[in-house]
C-alpha cells in the first residue's frame, strides 16, 4: 500500500522524468567515450597496417619477391602485434608468422577480420586479428595485419562498463526517487493529518515545520500564519457575540420596559413624546453600535480595501478636526491641530476618517482632568511612514490596560459614566491593520497619546 502511494506521488514522477533525462545523458556521454576510444584504436590499427604495406611495397619495388620475403622473415622474428604471410601461387608458405590464408571475406575497405592461434610461453592462445592482403604478380599472395585482441578486450570492457553504468544509474535513481517520495509523502501526510484535525474543529493545531527552510517549510509557515489569523478571527467573533449579547441586552431591556410602562398607564401627549424621544435616542445608540461593529468587521475582513484610493491625509485630518471643534468648545476643551502639508497615502477614506473621528471623540470625552482640557491632533511624515497622533491631558490609561482597551466593548471603570460603546479604539486598531500600519498607546504626561503609524 505504501509503495503504491509512493509510485503515485508527483515527486516520484518527477524523479523518474529526471532519471530518464540523466540516463539519456549518461548513454550519450559513454557512447561518445566509446566511439572516441575504440574508434581511435581501430583507426590507429588500420594506419599501422597501411604503413607496413607501404614499407613492404617499397621493398618489393626495389628487390622484387626475394627482398620482400627476406624482409617479412626478418620482421616475423619479432612480430609483437604485427602479422605477416607470403604464399606462392600453389599456396605454399614462403614467409610470415601465420600458418595459412584466412578464409574470411574482405570488407568494403579491403580488410578482413579473423581469428588465429598464437603461440606463447603458456601455450597456444586464440586471438582476434585484422589484416589486409594483396595479390602479387605471378599468383603470389601477401598479407599484413595486426593482433587486435587487446582492442577487442578494451571494447568489451567499455561496453560492459556502459551497461553497468546504465543499470546502476537506473537502480540508484529509482531508489533515490523512492526515498525522496517517501520523505515528501511523510511531510504531506503531516499536513493532511493536521488539516483533518482542523476541519474537525481543533483550530489550535499547527502544521509541523522541519526547520530546513525549504518550500514545504515556507508553505507550512504561511499556512500556520493563516490558521492563526483564522483562529484569532473566530475567537474575535465569539467575543463579539458574547459582548453584543451582554452590552446590548441592557439597552434593549430598557427600551422594552420603558415602552411597556408607558403603555400600562395613561399619560399625556408630552409624556408620550418624551418617551418616544428617549426611545429614538436608545435606537440611535444601538444603530451606532451596530454600524461600528460592521465597520470593524469590514476592516478586519479586508473588504474595505476595494474602496482604497489616494487620499490627501492633511486635508482629511483638517476636515475632521473642524467638525469636532464645536464639540470640543461645548465640552470646555481646546482643540489644537498641527498637520504637515502634502501628506498623501493609499487608503480607504471612509474608514480612515471614522478612525480619526473616534480618536478625537474619545480624547474630548475622556481626556479632560481639569478646567483647561487640551486635545492635540498632529500628523507628520517620518521616513516612509506617516505618524498621526491624538493626545489629551486627561487621566490616561494604565499601561496594563492599554492592550485590552483595543478590544471590542472594553470600557474601563473611569469611563463608565460617559456615553459610548467601547468600540472607538477597536475601530482605530482595525483601520491601522487594514492599511498595513499599527496603533500605539503611550503616556502623554499627563494624559494619553494614541498614534497611528501608516505606511506611505
Amino acid at each position: 500500500m505504501l509503495l503504491a502511494n509512493l509510485l503515485k506521488t508527483s515527486t516520484f514522477r518527477l524523479a523518474v522524468i529526471y532519471l530518464a533525462l540523466f540516463v539519456t545523458s549518461v548513454i550519450a556521454l559513454l557512447g561518445y567515450i566509446y566511439w572516441n576510444t575504440a574508434g581511435f584504436l581501430a583507426r590507429q590499427t588500420d594506419q599501422a597496417v597501411e604503413a607496413e604495406i607501404q614499407g613492404l611495397a617499397e621493398q618489393y619495388s626495389q628487390g622484387g619477391l626475394p627482398l620482400l620475403v627476406h624482409t617479412v622473415i626478418q620482421r616475423s622474428r619479432d612480430p609483437r602485434q604485427s602479422l605477416y604471410l607470403v604464399l606462392d601461387a600453389r599456396g605454399n608458405l614462403l614467409a610470415g608468422n601465420l600458418d595459412s590464408k584466412p578464409t574470411a571475406l574482405q570488407d568494403a575497405e579491403g580488410y578482413v577480420e579473423f581469428s588465429y592461434q598464437r603461440r606463447t610461453m603458456e601455450g597456444v592462445e586464440r586471438h582476434a586479428a585484422r589484416a589486409r592482403y594483396i595479390e602479387l604478380p605471378e599468383g603470389f599472395f601477401l598479407l599484413v595485419g595486426r593482433d587486435v585482441e587487446e582492442l577487442r578486450n578494451i571494447e568489451r570492457l567499455i561496453t560492459t562498463s556502459l551497461v553497468w553504468a546504465i543499470a546502476l544509474t537506473l537502480a540508484l535513481g529509482l531508489i533515490g526517487g523512492l526515498i525522496m517520495s517517501r520523505n515528501m509523502l511523510a511531510r504531506l501526510d503531516e499536513i493532511n493529518r493536521t488539516s483533518r484535525e482542523i476541519m474537525r474543529g481543533d483550530l489550535g493545531q499547527r502544521i509541523p515545520v522541519s526547520g530546513t527552510g525549504d518550500e514545504l517549510d515556507q508553505l507550512a509557515g504561511n499556512l500556520n500564519n493563516m490558521l492563526e489569523q483564522i483562529e484569532a478571527l473566530m475567537m474575535g467573533m465569539r467575543e463579539v457575540t458574547d459582548n453584543v449579547a451582554h452590552d446590548l441586552r441592557s439597552p434593549l431591556n430598557r427600551l422594552r420596559n420603558r415602552l411597556e410602562v408607558t403603555l400600562m398607564k395613561s399619560a399625556s401627549e408630552d409624556d408620550y413624546r418624551a418617551v418616544l424621544q428617549r426611545t429614538i435616542e436608545e435606537a440611535d445608540y444601538l444603530l451606532t453600535t451596530f454600524n461600528a461593529l460592521l465597520s470593524i468587521a469590514r476592516a478586519e475582513a479586508g473588504s474595505a480595501r476595494d474602496g482604497m484610493a489616494e487620499v490627501d491625509l492633511s486635508a482629511l485630518v483638517q476636515d475632521v478636526a473642524e467638525l469636532y471643534e464645536p464639540v470640543a468648545e461645548e465640552a470646555g476643551q481646546a482643540l489644537h491641530v498641527d498637520v504637515e502639508e502634502g501628506l498623501r497615502l493609499f487608503a480607504n477614506r471612509e474608514v480612515l476618517s471614522q478612525a480619526i473621528a473616534n480618536l478625537i471623540d474619545n480624547a474630548i470625552k475622556h481626556g479632560r482632568s481639569s478646567e483647561e482640557g487640551v486635545v492635540r491632533v498632529s500628523a507628520a511624515r517620518r521616513q516612509n511612514r506617516i505618524a498621526l497622533a491624538v493626545a489629551d491631558n486627561g487621566s490616561g490609561i494604565p499601561e496594563s490596560d492599554r492592550s485590552r482597551v483595543l478590544e471590542r466593548f472594553v470600557r474601563l471603570e473611569t469611563s463608565r459614566n460617559t456615553p459610548g460603546s467601547g468600540l472607538g479604539l477597536s475601530l482605530a486598531a482595525a483601520a491601522a491593520r487594514l492599511h498595513g500600519g499599527r496603533i500605539a498607546l503611550s503616556d502623554n504626561e499627563p494624559g494619553l497619546c494614541v498614534t497611528l503609524s501608516l505606511p506611505v
